[in-house]
């Protein structure tokens, strides 16, 4: 089977992490997921990895909490999941580095663009964690960043829907999928792909979006591959 993308960002959101749980993280699922993963890299694929926090954490959950220590305590939650994708990875022969955008060296490695590349060229999987370190900036706006330092020719993006839609699937049964767009249809739009200022940085690096479900992890493979399932979100 050969690969249509050689270098990618996988965006993992911390919900598909908790499978049915719905909070924390569900192995099983963390497993599958890993599997599909292992098999990518087997194909000779280079993976990078952000994954977010959101089955632990979630913006301001605390009432009057300040947003910069609500963001900061969601980046915390991303390195859990982050080490617990690391562990999974490792277990099944995967050599993988975690990298914190925030300093923790006794767990991971501090984020270091040179170093990142090194790993990914010598076929290990890195996983990204803390974000941007940044308050105010998404986990999207983290994959889209990091896919343009690595050099990555596109972004993975699995979701809970299995593409992108003129109105929420799960509110709207004659919700429509489309199976292209520009970054410009999706800014216009107001579409929820990635936030606003991750779709700007994607547009201006010119790096793909393919927006997929997550619910059948093969779909990391089909995607890797070529296959045409979910939406893809490009110039043109």
């Amino acid at each position: 089977m050969d690969i249509k993308y050689k270098r990618v960002l996988l965006k993992v959101s911390g919900e598909a992490l908790a499978g049915e749980r719905k909070n924390g993280i569900d192995f099983e699922t963390v497993g599958n997921i890993c599997n599909i993963i292992k098999d990518c890299a087997d194909l000779g694929a280079e993976i990078a990895i952000v994954v977010g926090g959101g089955n632990f954490w979630r913006g301001r959950v605390g009432r009057n909490m300040d947003r910069t220590r609500a963001d900061h305590m969601g980046m915390l939650a991303t390195t859990i999941n982050a080490l617990a994708l690391q562990s999974t990875l490792e277990n099944l022969g995967v050599p993988t580095r975690v990298q914190t955008a925030i300093e923790m060296r006794q767990i991971a490695e501090p984020y270091i663009r040179g170093k990142a590349v090194s790993h990914l060229n010598k076929g290990r999987v890195v996983v990204f964690g803390c974000g941007t370190g940044n308050p105010f900036f998404s986990t999207d706006t983290a994959a889209a960043l990091r896919a343009a330092e690595v050099n990555a020719e596109a972004i993975l993006l699995a979701k809970k829907v299995d593409g992108v839609y003129d109105s929420d699937p799960e509110k709207n049964p004659d919700a429509k999928m489309f199976d292209k767009l520009t970054y410009i249809d999706v800014l216009n739009k107001g579409l929820g792909v990635m936030d606003s200022t991750a779709t700007s940085l994607c547009m201006d690096n010119d790096i793909p979006i393919l927006v997929f479900g997550l619910d059948d992890p093969e779909n990391i493979k089909r995607v890797l591959c070529g296959e045409k399932i979910g939406t893809v979100v490009s110039s043109n």
